[in-house]
C-alpha cells in the first residue's frame, strides 16, 4: 500500500482485512473536530446560496438535502478525495489508478425514512461477486446514531451473487460512529440511509471513487472550471481524471488532459511507447 510507517501499514491492513470479510470498515478519529465544524458551516452556506430544498423521490429523500459537486464549490474540499488513510485503501480496493467519482455532502433532516437498501455498483452490468469497481465512504461531519439515519449496512453483502431488489426489506444494522469518523465500504456492499426520528439533522459527506476504466458518477472534467482544477494538487487532479489510466485511457492526441488543458509540464510516456 505504498511507503508508509509501520503504525500507518498496521492500521490500513487492518482496514484492508475488514474491507475483504465484511465489505466495510470504520475509521475513527479520522478529521478532527476544527475540520467538521468548518465542513458543517460551510454546507450550510452552499445550500442557502444555492437553494437546494427536499429531494423530490425516494432514493435522494423527501427530507434529505444533497450538494454535489463539491470539488467546484470550494477549496476547504480539496482535502477530502486524498485523505491518508482512506485513498491508500481506495487503492488497496481499485488500483493506482482510482478516480473521483462523485463528492457530495448529504444531510438528513427530522422525519426523513429510510432509503432503500442498494449496492453502488448495481448500475454496472458486470456478474457478481466481482472485484470492487467502485468504492465509497461517508464522513461523519456530525454524529451517526441509529435514531438520527445512521448507514444501514449488511455486512459481508458485497460477495453475494446478485443485487438487492430495490424497495424490499432487508434486515441490517446501523454503522453508528461519532463526528470524525469515515465509514469505508466496498462498491458491492448492501446499504442505506436511515430513518431520522430525532430532532436534528444528521450530515455527512460522501465522498465516492471507482477504477480508472470506470465512468465517474459526476463528470469531474466537464464539472470543475479549469481554473479551479489548475488550483489542485497533482495528486488531486489525476484523480479528478486530469491524468491518462496505465498510458492509455484517457489521453487527447497523446497527451494527458492536464498537458493539453492546463499546460502542465507533466508527461508521462502513452502505453504505445513502451511497447
Amino acid at each position: 500500500m505504498g511507503d508508509v510507517s509501520d503504525e500507518l501499514t498496521a492500521t490500513l491492513a487492518h482496514h484492508a482485512e475488514q474491507l475483504a470479510r465484511e465489505g466495510y470498515t470504520i475509521v475513527r478519529d479520522a478529521f478532527d473536530a476544527d475540520l467538521a465544524h468548518a465542513l458543517h458551516a460551510d454546507i450550510d452556506r452552499l445550500e442557502q446560496q444555492l437553494g437546494i430544498g427536499f429531494g423530490g423521490n425516494g432514493f435522494e429523500g423527501h427530507a434529505t438535502t444533497r450538494v454535489y459537486n463539491l470539488l467546484a464549490l470550494g477549496e476547504l474540499y480539496s482535502q477530502v478525495p486524498v485523505h491518508p488513510i482512506v485513498l491508500p485503501l481506495m487503492h488497496h480496493l481499485l488500483g493506482s489508478g482510482c478516480l473521483v467519482s462523485s463528492l457530495s455532502a448529504i444531510t438528513i433532516h427530522p422525519g426523513e425514512i429510510a432509503q432503500p437498501i442498494h449496492a453502488d455498483d448495481q448500475v454496472i452490468p458486470i456478474p457478481k461477486p466481482h472485484k470492487a469497481v467502485t468504492a465509497n465512504s461517508m464522513w461523519a461531519v456530525t454524529d451517526f446514531t441509529e435514531a438520527n439515519g445512521a448507514t444501514r449496512i449488511i455486512p459481508g453483502s458485497h460477495l453475494a451473487d446478485h443485487s438487492p431488489a430495490y424497495g424490499q426489506h432487508y434486515d441490517t444494522i446501523c454503522a453508528e460512529m461519532p463526528r470524525g469518523s469515515i465509514l469505508v465500504w466496498d462498491g458491492g456492499l448492501w446499504h442505506g440511509g436511515g430513518a431520522n426520528v430525532t430532532d436534528h439533522r444528521r450530515r455527512g459527506l460522501a465522498m465516492n471513487y471507482c477504477a480508472g476504466f470506470i465512468r465517474q458518477q459526476e463528470n469531474q472534467q466537464l464539472g470543475i472550471p479549469l481554473a479551479t482544477v489548475g488550483g489542485f494538487s497533482p495528486e488531486l487532479r489525476e484523480l479528478c481524471g486530469f491524468g491518462v489510466y496505465k498510458g492509455l485511457i484517457g489521453h487527447i492526441d497523446r497527451q494527458s488532459p492536464e498537458q493539453r488543458l492546463l499546460d502542465s509540464r507533466q508527461h508521462g510516456a502513452m502505453l504505445w511507447d513502451r511497447t
